[in-house]
């Protein structure tokens, strides 16, 4: 049991002994840095139930638990709040109890539970993966090792969009400029080479309307009659009816891209246990909607298009078929969701991890997926996040302005290896050794700016304020852990023994953090914000600075005390390594 179940057990029998009231709820908080205790019980909800000032039955409350509870040594009130001092031995007890485990704070899955499948990434197949993704890459793949930590069974997965007409572009593209290119002769990766010429169509694009409104006709009408927008508009007819010259070509030209976003997601760090195409599922609604027709959920209008009617639940009519018997986006996610379910019948939740632009969409796909009578689809999610913005403005794809992910990644790692070389602390390092270390300070410093933001936040992202080695960044906790390692390697005595001591404060305030964790990644599930396991990692490592520097570790002349404060060392080090690899980050031996 943790410290609040344990006190919240003791205050409901208070409450029930002193005035005959049975309490449903306890309020906690931290308590103030300026007031002595080690948690805090708020009173006035209390004030609701029993009729008193809150002082009064604050002391009387705080006598009872002195007087009945072992752990509570001491109390004061301070107007509403019931500051109680926590013994030593609780927290050694604690500790000691947790001193061996391997993966504090996290539970395994139940046998029977339902599953949750985590969808993230999704890109399309015409360019390569840039800084936008890589927030949601990040996000997707962060949650889901949260919500396995938290006791979820989970599989991750995507949808690739790789059909519709902005695929077309660049195939079409390659066809006029590209002169037989492939990533081999080129040296480039297969998405660049392809994301070259999304950028190489919309260059012609662009002339060709800036032509066709020197010869007369309004903007609308020449980006209309286009002659390359009305060519690629009929490869998309051509690929759609199965025309085999096209589709050999898309597939030869996606296949370039599968590698090359393999490529990138490979160096990024994140994985998937399934992949759906869009090319396969966007056909996959219509039978729901068939089904959705005759159960009188959709309705067809006179020019046979299909819609659902939301107004009575404060949204629109949305089209689910067009006219002409084609499905829609909302199409396609109604289908691959139910297939989702088919292929692993344990699923019992989605979580989708796509941008605020979306928030709309998510909210019509769920009640329609209600709607159609699926009871997982109460247990649905969008993890909705907000852009990434960078100090020179927004990006754009088809402008080729994208910063795009893999020279974001080299970047951080040229930012991690000037900054440690400025530093100079890697003697005795190979060369292999370095390059290693400044790709995981470099991935590192991304990583965690990324997820230490609330996700549903915009952000500004700022490479070399990310790999700063002091203040709330990655470097610096990786740095922290490291030095905890140091200190592990130059122990030459038994970890094992239990020991008993005299908690130095800094030392109940570092156990008091540890003991933390596993609430905060049952909190950081239940909110999907890897963010909550961002901070809490950050707020250890500055309590545990603050205890590194204020007593002795190995120089303590004390046999117990040194033990101990190299075991707890050790603690903070594996509580460290098991929260950064929620966030997908490593950390180093040393540094």
């Amino acid at each position: 049991m943790t410290l609040q179940q344990i006190l919240t057990e003791k205050i409901q029998k208070a409450v029930q002994d002193l005035f005959d009231v049975t309490l449903d709820k306890v309020e906690f908080q931290a308590t103030r840095r300026e007031f002595e205790g080690d948690i805090t019980v708020v009173i006035f909800p209390l004030l609701k139930l029993i009729k008193s000032n809150p002082v009064e039955l604050g002391n009387k409350i705080g006598d009872y638990l002195v007087q009945n509870v072992a752990e509570v040594e001491r109390f004061n009130v301070v107007s509403g709040f019931l500051n109680l001092v926590i013994s030593d031995a609780y927290y050694l007890n604690f500790f000691n109890g947790i001193k061996s485990t391997e993966n504090f704070g996290f539970v395994m899955p139940k046998e029977g539970d339902k599953a949750v499948m985590v969808e993230y990434s999704s890109p399309n197949t015409n360019k390569p993966l840039h800084l936008g993704h890589v927030r949601n890459n990040l996000l997707g793949y962060s949650v889901a090792e949260i919500l396995k930590a938290s006791g979820k069974k989970v599989y991750k997965t995507q949808i690739i969009n790789d059909r519709g007409i902005h695929i077309c572009k660049s195939m079409l593209a390659w066809q006029k400029f590209g002169n037989g290119e492939t990533p081999a002769t080129s040296g480039l990766k297969g998405d660049k080479l392809v994301g070259k010429y999304y950028v190489e169509f919309d260059k012609a694009y662009k002339a060709q309307i800036n032509e066709l409104i020197a010869q007369g006709k309004s903007e609308d009408e020449a980006k209309k009659q286009a002659p390359v927008m009305l060519e690629a508009q009929e490869m998309l007819r051509q690929w759609e009816a199965g025309n085999e010259e096209v589709v050999a070509l898309w597939k030869t030209m996606n296949q370039w891209v599968y590698d090359g976003f393999s490529e990138t997601y490979k160096n990024l760090g994140v994985d998937f246990d399934s992949y759906y195409y869009e090319s396969n599922t966007y056909l996959l609604g219509k039978e729901v909607v068939q089904f959705g027709l005759e159960k009188g959920i959709f309705e067809k209008d006179p020019d046979g298009s299909v819609w659902i009617d939301l107004t009575a639940e404060g949204l629109d009519r949305k089209i689910v078929l067009r006219s002409d018997g084609t499905a829609v986006y909302m199409t396609q996610d109604i289908g691959t969701a139910i297939q989702r379910v088919k292929d692993n019948p344990d699923v019992g939740g989605m979580v989708y991890t796509v941008g605020n632009e979306q928030d709309y969409h998510f909210k019509v796909l769920f009640l329609i997926l209600k709607k159609l009578g699926f009871d997982w689809a109460e247990s649905l999610y969008h993890l909705s996040y907000g852009m990434v913005e960078l100090p020179s403005g927004k990006m754009k794809s088809r402008e080729g302005t994208v910063v795009d992910a893999d020279d974001l990644m080299e970047e951080m790692t040229a930012t991690a290896q000037s900054i440690s070389e400025e530093l100079g602390k890697l003697d005795g390092y190979t060369d292999a050794e370095k390059a290693e270390l400044y790709k995981v300070i470099g991935l590192g410093a991304l990583k965690y700016f990324m997820l230490k933001v609330d996700p549903k936040k915009n952000m500004m992202f700022n490479p070399e304020e990310s790999v700063d080695f002091a203040g709330n960044t990655g470097p610096f906790i990786q740095y922290t852990y490291a030095r905890i390692q140091s200190i592990l390697r130059k122990t030459d005595f038994d970890l094992s023994k239990d020991v008993t001591i005299d908690l130095h404060e800094k030392e109940k305030e570092l156990l008091k953090q540890v003991e933390l964790f596993p609430s905060v990644i049952q909190d950081a599930a239940k909110n999907h914000s890897p963010a909550l396991i961002a901070n809490y990692t950050y707020d250890l490592v500055k309590e545990y600075n603050s205890f590194y520097q204020s007593v002795s570790i190995l120089g303590e002349e004390d046999e117990n005390k040194k033990i101990f404060r190299v075991q707890l060392s050790k603690k903070v080090g594996e509580v460290i390594k098991s929260a950064f690899g929620l966030l997908g980050i490593a950390v180093p031996e040393r540094m």
